[in-house]
């Protein structure tokens, strides 16, 4: 039997995600009460600037009072959507002392503070709930923290954001260089004004945080995650990754080591052989592989942002939360029991295309080949061209250490035969 009186919904946020959740809410408030055995009511929306016209809001329920609205007491859930970490996180904690339990799409929040508002959430008997925060409108947070709870999970790798994607695949299907290619997802409404958080990685970064923290069962917050940005990829490198069968995407890699005994998280851009799925994801399209002992080999494919998408695992977290309430149960929390130490970037170890600008004289090679040598870097390949005295040498490693790799590099630059180093790629899903 459906309860007759109303589950009530405060809204932090009336953007373009926030406006597409209030949409869902009111258009499909029939189907939603169906499914969670109660209606739910839209009880108060909380912006910076009231006076803006809101289609399907009532205008009556618009405040700029954020803190008063979720200290009213009757409030059961609180779906936070403005973004940044105060005032959210301060009103989410504020939520949870006054009965309240919390969605929220704030990735950059709970990468860095996700210990403590889950302490929050429990301290309190509460729920908080987040599948909005990472890969937009793509289940994985709940498969990772529900589906896959018996499994051990070895290996998250994904695209994680939207604008990168479609950069690099502009990059890789057209010939356009990095610039031409961001010029064209500002225009189409891809990349902010300010493009700086996709493009240096620092939104994968945080989505990596979580990941990894859910996977690993693990404490693993943005500081512990080694970032690097895509903005010194060029069409260059897309031909070098052509010739290997590659291509390049900015992915973001939660890894267990090998001993089980750690566990690494790290964004960058990486070549990834053409063979891999993650390589067919084309434009702003979000994917991310999962390798488990028991399930194998997983993929999550889809939108990964818009509001839309973004509403959509929104209201689904709002569905759970509420059947929550009605039945006076909590779903999971945070399960870091494992506490496994984050090893630095220095520690990981995977392949390497490495592209040097050369003197075109006998000996070079035998000479990078005795540094590779010296510390402990197996070469795979090597591929040298030029004339008139200049030269390129590319070279693709084994499997070896980033400190390895890095010290290696440090000693070709010593080389007098050595002009410089054009660039550095790992190389992942081999």
């Amino acid at each position: 039997m459906m309860r007759t009186r109303p589950l009530k919904v405060a809204l932090l946020g009336c953007g373009v995600v926030g406006s597409e959740v209030a949409r869902i809410m009111t258009t499909h408030a029939d189907d939603l009460a169906a499914r969670i055995g109660a209606p739910v009511e839209l009880a108060g929306v909380a912006v910076r600037r009231p006076d803006r016209v809101r289609e399907g809001i009532d205008q009556d329920l618009v405040t700029t009072d954020a803190t008063a609205l979720v200290k009213r007491g009757d409030i059961d859930v609180v779906v936070e959507v403005i973004g940044g970490i105060e005032p959210a996180r301060t009103l989410i904690t504020t939520a949870f002392e006054h009965g309240a339990s919390v969605v929220s799409a704030n990735k950059a929040l709970l990468a860095q503070d996700g210990a403590a508002l889950h302490a929050a959430a429990e301290q309190h008997d509460k729920d908080l709930y987040y599948e909005a925060a990472v890969a937009g409108a793509i289940p994985l947070i709940r498969p990772l923290r529900e589906s896959l709870a018996g499994d051990k999970i070895n290996r998250v790798m994904g695209i994680v954001n939207g604008t990168t994607n479609f950069i690099l695949d502009k990059m890789d299907s057209t010939g356009a260089g990095y610039q031409e290619a961001l010029d064209e997802a500002t225009a189409l409404g891809y990349a902010e004004a300010d493009p700086t958080a996709d493009v240096e990685g620092f939104d994968a970064a945080a989505k990596a945080a979580i990941l990894a923290g859910i996977a690993f069962h693990t404490r693993v917050r943005l500081d512990d995650v080694y970032r690097e940005g895509m903005t010194e990829v060029t069409a260059a490198d897309f031909a070098s990754a052509r010739e290997m069968g590659c291509t390049i995407k900015l992915l973001a890699i939660c890894e267990r080591a090998a001993d089980g005994a750690s566990v690494t998280a790290r964004v960058h851009p990486a070549m990834i052989p053409l063979s891999h799925p993650l390589a067919s994801v084309r434009g702003a399209y979000n994917a991310v592989f999962v390798e488990s002992d028991a399930a194998g080999q997983l993929m999550f494919y889809g939108p990964g942002a818009g509001g839309s998408p973004t509403a959509s695992a929104v209201l689904g977290d709002l569905v759970a939360v509420c059947r929550n309430r009605l039945s006076g149960a909590t779903g999971p929390g945070e399960s870091a029991y494992a506490a496994l130490p984050v090893s630095p970037m220095g520690d990981v170890v995977t392949r390497y295309h490495i592209s040097l600008d050369v003197a075109d004289k006998p000996g070079v090679l035998a000479q990078v080949a005795t540094v590779f040598a010296e510390h402990g870097v197996s070469i795979d390949t090597v591929r040298q061209s030029g004339k008139d005295g200049e030269a390129s040498l590319v070279v693709v490693t084994h499997r070896a250490s980033d400190a390895a790799l890095t010290g290696t590099v440090e000693a070709l630059r010593k080389l007098d035969t050595v002009r410089g180093v054009a660039s550095i790629m790992r190389v992942e899903g081999e």
